[in-house]
C-alpha cells in the first residue's frame, strides 16, 4: 500500500518534485508523467522553477486576456438579446444558459463561454 507523506516529512527533494508536479501543471495544464523526476537534483529543479514560474506568468497574462475578452463578447450577446426581445437581462441570462446547455449552473457557463469564474457573484 502506498504511504502518503506529510510535507514535512518529505525530504528537500520530495518536496521540490511536488512543487515541480504542480508548477508543471499550472504552466502547461498536465501533469509531468513523461519525465523522470527522481534523477533531477536541487540545482536541476531549482533551473526548472525558473522556467516553469516564467511560463505560468505567460499563460496568466493569456488567460487574463482572453477572459476580458470573453466578458466583452458575453456582454455584447447580452446587449444583443436585449435588443432582439429579451424583457431584462435575467431573461437574457436564461436564454444564454438554455443555448449553451449549462442548465442554469452559473459557473459551467463561465467554463463554457470562457468567463472567469465567479463572473457572475461580482456583478451581482
Amino acid at each position: 500500500m502506498l504511504e502518503l507523506k506529510s510535507w514535512d516529512e518529505m525530504s528537500t527533494l520530495e518536496q521540490m518534485q511536488a512543487q515541480y508536479w504542480d508548477m508543471y501543471k499550472d504552466a502547461y495544464g498536465i501533469r509531468p508523467r513523461h519525465m523522470n523526476l527522481e534523477a533531477m537534483t536541487e540545482a536541476d529543479f531549482l533551473a526548472e522553477f525558473k522556467i516553469l514560474g516564467e511560463a505560468i506568468e505567460r499563460e496568466a497574462a493569456i488567460r487574463k486576456e482572453n477572459e476580458h475578452k470573453a466578458e466583452v463578447d458575453f456582454e455584447m450577446r447580452v446587449q444583443n438579446l436585449l435588443v432582439t426581445g429579451a424583457r431584462d437581462r435575467a431573461m437574457a441570462l436564461r436564454w444564454i444558459h438554455e443555448a449553451e446547455g449549462s442548465n442554469g449552473d452559473d459557473e459551467f457557463l463561465c467554463y463554457l463561454v470562457g468567463l472567469p469564474y465567479g463572473y457572475f457573484r461580482k456583478r451581482a
